[in-house]
């Protein structure tokens, strides 16, 4: 038998929800998975050295790795309603878009697809730009902002349902903008393979990932144990609401509008200096 594939995701519900049934074996002559846990600006870096076999990652990092590595069509997370939230505190933070000029933000990565985001919106509506953007992980957002230690923060995940109990308002949503401009869904998570599996290989993965959302989707409860051990927010319904968001019919197949959004979103990061530009056939499945 071949070692198990080395595979990296995120702990985050739609992540575990995704991959349970392939993790845990119960998909016929799938690939045995070797999984480690990491959040998104880890599991970035990860793949931008070439680390694991398989990885979660933001589609922000794509035009850095793939050369070494194949995006696969299914598994990830876009959507619509579900884009990155600018917080600032309720009682004297910044309140709107103007007001954000030259503060300070902490946003989960600089290579992250909420980070382009962000900047696309804050050059958009920001007169004058914001001020220092300082990387902290993601749960450590919210507590940052509600301190005073920054202005505001860019969140993600579960973030969404819990900003409140941290007495913190939404200045804006960064998904609206996005749709509101393009009229495409938000391309958030991605999941990528080494090339060098080869072509075989990488369809059988694409196939295995998408199978294993099809057996969440037929009987979620199966998932409920392997989502809630490992969730940073333990209450069921906000998991529940955090897998309806991003788990979605773009996660069985990215389709022709999938593809549409992450090329969108990086040839306006391009164009911005964010990233560098993609060839032609980057984003070209096996």
């Amino acid at each position: 038998m071949s070692a198990p594939l080395k595979i990296a995701y995120s702990p985050c519900p739609n992540d575990t929800f995704v991959f349970d049934a392939w993790a845990h074996g119960r998909i016929p002559g799938a690939p045995a998975l070797d999984v480690t846990f990491a959040d998104i600006d880890i599991t970035n870096g990860m793949a931008e050295r070439g680390e694991f076999d398989v990885l979660k990652v933001s589609y922000a990092v794509l035009p850095w790795v793939l050369d070494e590595y194949a995006l696969l069509p299914c598994g990830g997370a876009l959507g619509r309603g579900c884009g990155p939230l600018v917080l600032t505190r309720e009682a004297d933070g910044p309140a709107d878009a103007a007001e954000l000029a030259g503060k300070t933000v902490a946003v989960p990565s600089e290579r992250s697809t909420a980070y382009l985001l962000f900047r696309l919106w804050a050059a958009a509506e920001v007169p004058g730009g914001v001020g220092e953007v300082v990387v902290l992980p993601f749960h450590e957002i919210m507590p940052a902002v509600r301190d005073g230690k920054v202005d505001a923060g860019l969140v993600i995940h579960e973030a969404r349902f819990t900003y409140g109990n941290y007495g913190l308002r939404k200045l804006a949503d960064m998904g609206e903008h996005w749709e509101g401009t393009t009229g495409l869904p938000i391309p958030l998570g991605a999941i990528i393979a080494k090339r060098s599996l080869g072509a075989e290989r990488l369809r059988e993965l694409a196939e295995t990932a998408r199978t294993s959302v099809r057996m969440a989707w037929d009987d979620p409860a199966a998932s409920r144990p392997y989502v809630l051990a490992h969730a940073q927010e333990m209450d069921q319904a906000v998991a529940d609401q955090h897998i309806g968001l991003y788990v979605n019919e773009f996660t069985a197949g990215l389709g022709e509008e999938g593809y549409a959004a992450v090329r969108g979103l990086l040839t306006r990061a391009a164009a911005e200096g964010l990233v560098p530009p993609l060839g032609p056939d980057a984003l070209a499945f096996v």
